[in-house]
């Protein structure tokens, strides 16, 4: 019995689709559809000098392979809180957090919120842990740090400038200083 090209095309189309290896629409992200699970996921690989960003809507995606965004439909004071309560409630880690110094000048006219949201972002954070720089700074060290450790953005649907928190993680079993003591006695043996 003799078959046809025609009849050969359709036999292997339909046994790449029974078979499952029809090309198929991209999946969603199941880390946007769940957001807290992935940041517990990611939680307890990372360690000293990796960075998690919660951000405002207008942050860009990078191109970079080592930062991962998870665009969310929440708003930043609350995914900040989840966040931040995430990182001190674990034992390997603490965060070092930063905000941009142009926000305390972003007006409350021209931004409704901001005032309320300014003071939910100190509320998170201890003052020897928050500190503020110029938002290019803390681009370039976003920049500096994803080239060798990973840096995950939390996306949010805040449409609030410069209200980004920026937190580079530090070992939370050791404090600066501590650290200081163990490097002043290195410094000090070794003379």
């Amino acid at each position: 019995m003799k078959t046809s090209k025609l009849q050969l095309l359709s036999i292997t189309l339909v046994l790449f689709f029974l078979a499952g290896a029809w090309p198929r629409p991209a999946a969603p992200n199941p880390a946007a559809a769940d957001w807290q699970t992935t940041l517990q996921q990611r939680l307890p690989l990372y360690g000293h000098r990796n960075w998690i960003v919660v951000s405002d809507a207008a942050f860009p995606a990078y191109s970079q392979t080592g930062i991962e965004t998870i665009v969310v439909n929440e708003d930043l004071a609350s995914v900040l809180q989840y966040v931040a309560k995430a990182i001190a409630s674990s034992k390997h880690v603490r965060a070092a957090a930063f905000v941009d110094q142009e926000l305390p000048f972003v007006p409350e006219q021209s931004y409704p919120g901001v005032t309320h949201l300014r003071e939910q972002i100190n509320r998170e954070f201890s003052k020897d842990m928050l500190s503020s720089i110029p938002h290019a700074e803390a681009i370039s060290k976003i920049d500096e740090a994803a080239k060798t450790f990973r840096v995950l953005f939390i996306k949010t649907n805040t449409a609030i400038p410069y209200t980004s928190v920026f937190m580079r993680l530090d070992c939370g079993y050791m404090t600066d200083e501590i650290d200081a003591k163990i490097k002043n006695r290195m410094a000090s043996t070794n003379k």
